[in-house]
């Protein structure tokens, strides 16, 4: 038996990657409303009704109407809408307990990009004792110019926008209460995201000092922490700090990589995670939670 499925949304950059890695799926029939089609309310309540689960690739507001519409078809928003909205289950798999509650929930809500990275940095070392819930944690990360959308991609493509720069400097950015929440923090970290001119890719840095640690733990002692938070997780890894950390180094996939850089003699250590902003940031994930919901064997959002 097959789970029918409909990307609401699926001419924008997130909903395009995730029609990509469903299509040709023997386990999946896509339930498709015609592109002249794509903003018509009765086409699309009419897919929503036909469908198993709908993913919603849509800005927050549609996304909200698009749930309103929805009926009793189990949801997957990639919006930003409902990440810490009650009666949702957040669509992290990777936190304790959260496959489960993914497998079984009717309404879920993707993990943002920088919020994969900054939870998946900020949760290991929070649940084994190492960080404080009102610490003061900086936060660092650049990304791929489509992680802006097609605004921002247009300016790329058009060779109009600066080959990097900052954005969101007034400590507001959409991302930081999912952030906070999930990384079971009382305190808003400062955090500081960038956009560099490739198309993919990401890496989200967390930079600390070991005096703030408890029991001043360094690298080591953070290691031995995310390697036992992700020691079952299938698509991310604890790896050795490279010379070199590559933005684009898992593009293409739902992988993420974490290592553990600076010096336990200065006391300086950074954190890292590696992903593609659009994979495991987006689309990957998305699936990976599809996955979840339909029961199927696949875990990975490849």
């Amino acid at each position: 038996m097959t789970a029918k499925v409909f990307i609401d949304g699926e001419a924008g950059t997130t909903g395009l990657q995730i029609l990509e890695r469903l299509q040709g799926r023997a386990d999946i029939t896509l339930v498709q409303v015609e592109h002249e089609r794509r903003k018509d309310a009765d086409a699309r309540a009419a897919a929503f009704a036909e469908a198993d689960v709908a993913i919603l690739c849509l800005p927050d507001a549609a996304a909200i109407e698009a749930v309103a519409m929805a009926g009793d078809c189990r949801i997957i928003d990639a919006s930003t809408a409902h990440r810490v909205a009650e009666g949702w289950v957040y669509g992290m798999p990777e936190l304790p307990g959260q496959a489960e509650a993914i497998a079984g929930a009717a309404r879920v809500a993707n993990v943002g990009c920088y919020a994969t990275g900054s939870i998946a940095l900020i949760r290991p070392l929070r649940d084994a004792g190492l960080l404080a819930a009102d610490d003061a944690l900086v936060l660092t990360g650049t990304s791929g110019y489509t992680g802006g959308g097609k605004a921002l991609i247009g300016e790329y493509e058009a060779g109009t926008a600066p080959d990097y720069f900052l954005y969101a400097t007034g400590q507001a950015h959409k991302h930081v209460p999912e952030i906070m929440h999930y990384g079971r923090l009382t305190r808003q970290p400062a955090f500081q995201p960038a956009v560099g001119n490739y198309a993919q890719g990401m890496i989200v840095q967390m930079h600390l000092h070991r005096d703030a640690l408890a029991g001043n733990a360094g690298k080591s002692a953070l290691e031995d922490a995310y390697r036992a938070f992700y020691a079952s997780a299938r698509v991310v890894d604890l790896v050795p700090a490279p010379a070199r950390v590559d933005a684009r180094a898992m593009n293409g996939t739902n992988r993420m990589e974490i290592s553990v850089h600076g010096s336990d003699e200065a006391g300086i250590l950074t954190v890292t995670a590696t992903l593609d902003n659009l994979g495991k940031g987006a689309s990957g994930t998305a699936v990976q939670n599809l996955n979840l919901m339909i029961g199927t064997a696949e875990e990975t959002g490849l």
